[in-house]
Formats: structure tokens, sequence, C-alpha cells
């Protein structure tokens, strides 16, 4: 059998009576679209993070999207982001017509520079977008203190990081916004697509609602536009707020994963995951490094382990942004870790008999005894 870096099997084994009947519920409800199982998703996810508001929509780049287009950035404007993050990031500001910016990362980390976003400052600059990263939170001080010198918005990607913490704060509570993918590979997964932004603020919220719905607050009139059929799915939803009574449940089980792998290979010549100071860390994806990387990962297709490289090209050199000009060396620190980081299996019910094969493996190859 072929390990890979996540499955949902070993999950829905165990939660599929759970999982069925919340399908059944739904169907059973008379009601298929924006109906009672969105609303109490909205309402339980809010409240999870001491916000006012949760809108749920389709999937995780027209969080972004929306997000993007309720806080007022459009044609023209400038938003800083990063390159070594997942194409849909980059994408959802190109949607909006405006313009991506990016800043390296930290070598220790991985996560945005923020010493480096003063100096991207332009006099076209309106938003902020840092990436939680892997499963843990950009420093946010800095940026929550440009955005507030220069009255700029402030988008949290938290795609990567349902319930990971900076300094005690929860992620998707710093900002202006935050937009959030429930894929099924993420820590609040759904069993397809699925996505949502928070947000404290009535009016952002209210546009918002407005967008997915095709621009309507009231059935067939259009009160403003732009307007998208951005809607979250009863049935995903209705999952959504099963999982997430067990979301600190599967935290646990990744960080529990975490540790195996730091006590197994901490004594290799891999550069395991750092936990930035003052983050609770929820291992989305439990990234490594090394300079021999495709050497390596060749070795462990041999012993049938596929494992995963998130993400092998920077945005910043995709043939669909050259059109932004960024020359080759222009993020070195981006560029570097795009040739030597993967990721090792990582999901709540990854079995221990896999890990030690992982973790047997890796050893193996690396010639560590």
């Amino acid at each position: 059998m072929t390990i890979r870096v996540w499955s949902y099997l070993e999950e829905y084994r165990a939660e599929r009576d759970d999982i069925l009947d919340a399908v059944e519920t739904v169907f059973e409800s008379g009601r298929l679209v924006l109906a009672s199982s969105v609303g109490g998703f909205e309402r339980e996810f809010a409240d999870r993070h001491g916000l006012a508001h949760c809108v749920g929509v389709d999937n995780g780049t027209n969080a972004l999207v929306l997000a993007l287009q309720a806080l007022g950035i459009g044609p023209g404007d400038e938003v800083i982001t990063v390159a070594n993050t997942a194409a849909p990031t980059v994408v959802a500001i190109d949607a909006v017509g405006a313009v991506p910016v990016f800043v390296d990362v930290r070598p220790e980390d991985f996560l945005m520079d923020t010493a480096r976003v003063a100096g991207a400052l332009t006099e076209r600059t309106r938003c902020l977008l840092p990436v939680h990263l892997y499963g843990q939170c950009v420093e946010m001080g800095p940026l929550r203190a440009l955005a507030a010198e220069h009255g700029l918005r402030l988008l949290e990607d938290c795609a990567q990081a349902h319930g990971a913490q900076h300094h005690g704060v929860l992620a998707g509570t710093m900002g202006d916004a935050a937009a959030y993918s429930f894929y099924p590979t993420k820590v609040l997964g759904a069993y397809g697509d699925a996505g949502a932004v928070l947000t404290g603020d009535d009016g952002t919220a209210r546009n918002l609602r407005r967008s997915r719905y095709y621009g309507m607050e009231e059935r067939y009139y259009v009160v403003a536009t732009p307007g998208h059929n951005s809607r979250l799915d009863e049935v995903q939803a209705e999952i959504l707020r099963r999982k997430l009574g067990r979301l600190d449940a599967y935290i646990a089980g990744r960080r529990a994963v975490a540790d195996r792998y730091a006590e197994a290979l901490g004594d290799t010549e891999l550069a395991l995951p750092r936990v930035a100071d003052g983050n609770e860390h929820v291992y989305y994806l439990y990234v490594v490094r090394h300079p021999r990387r495709d050497e390596l990962l060749a070795e462990l297709r041999k012993r049938d382990i596929e494992l995963n490289i998130s993400y092998p090209w920077p945005v910043h050199t995709m043939t669909g942004f050259a059109k932004l000009g960024y020359a080759k060396g222009s993020l070195p620190v981006t560029e570097t870790l795009a040739e030597e980081i993967f990721s090792l299996p990582m999901y709540p019910a990854l079995p221990r008999e896999v890990q030690d094969k992982v973790i047997g493996a890796v050893r193996d190859v690396l010639g560590a005894r």
C-alpha cells in the first residue's frame, strides 16, 4: 500500500454514522440552500472566534475574493502578500483587479517577513494579506500597526490555520476580516469544497452576504454589484457543524503526530518545523527541509511513500503571473525554500504503524542510525 501525506478514510470510518446523519438531516429538512445548517454553522464558527459574523461561501478562493471586494479592494489597488502560498491566494487578488505585491519570508519558519512590509508600501497599497502558513500565525503586531498608520485593510488568509493562536489570540480575529477554506484536507475539513469569511464589522458582513447571493438582499432584486453565486452548501455546512465540535481533538491529534516526528527525527539532518515565538501550531502540514530534497523523495517513492511539496513553484515564478515582472532571485528565501521543503504525512487519524514506517524510511534514506 502506498503511503501519502493525507487520507480521509480512517477519519470517515470512525465518524461515518455522524457524517451520514448530517446528510440525512439536511435531506429530511425540506430545504437545501441557505437554510438552518448554514445559519447554524455560521453562528457557531463566529461564536468560537468571539466575532459577530461568519459568512459561509462555496470555497476558500471565493472567500478571499468576496472578502477583498467587501473590504473595498478593487482594480489598481496593491495588496501585499507572499509568494510561498497556494496559488488561490494570489488568484483571488488578481480576480478583483488588484495587484499582488510580494515580500519575502523568514527562513526559520517560512512565514511572512513582516519587517519587509513597510518597504513594499506605495501610494497604491490598500491591503495587507498575511498567510498563516502550514498551521501557525504570521507575526501580526507589526502588520496591525502599519494598517492603522496608513489606513490599510488587513485580511487574514486562514485556510491553513483553523484553531491556531498567536500570543493567545485566535487566527482570524486580528484583522478586518479572515478568509477560510474547508477543503477536505484542512484542519477543519468538509467532504467537498466549502469556505467562509469571519468579520466583526456589520457593514463588511452585509456586503459579503449580498455578494455571495448575486448582489441580492431579497430574492430576484439586485441591490449592488459585483454579485456572485458563492453560497455554502447545506450538506457541507451540516457536516462542518458536527466536525466543529471535534476541532480541538483534531488539533490534539495533529500535535501528537508532530511530537512523534520531532522525537524520532530530531537527531537527523532534516530541518524540522520551528514554532514562531508566541505561536500555538496546529500542524495543518508538517513541512521539513533538506538541501537534497528531490533525491530523498525519489528514494522514499521506492519504498511506496509518496510525499508532497507545498509548494514547488513560488507564485511569482509562474507563467500566469509573469505580468507582475518579478525576476528570478527577487525573493531569494522563498525560492530557496521551494527547492528544499517537503511534507511528511499529517492528519489526526494517521495510524501509528504508518507513522513508524515513514519514520523508519526517512531515517534509512538519510543514513541515520
